[in-house]
């Protein structure tokens, strides 16, 4: 297990969870998002590839429409 921070909360997570794996698993599967990994957005096309390490931090934005 390793420990990561999710919009500012610890959470515990398998070692070697895809970034596209937990945002399932914490319920973000379909709805549209932005996500910075340790204040870098990371590209939605590289969801499946990204490995998340131990001690990132991870926040996920939701758009705001407006005019």
């Amino acid at each position: 297990m390793i420990t990561i921070s999710l919009n500012n909360e610890p959470k515990q997570i398998l070692a070697n969870t895809l970034l596209s794996d937990a945002l399932i698993q914490w319920g973000f599967g379909e709805i549209k998002i932005a996500v910075a990994i340790n204040s870098e957005f990371v590209p939605r096309s590289t969801y499946s590839e990204r490995k998340l390490q131990d001690g990132d931090q991870i926040d996920i934005v939701k758009p705001v429409g407006g005019g």
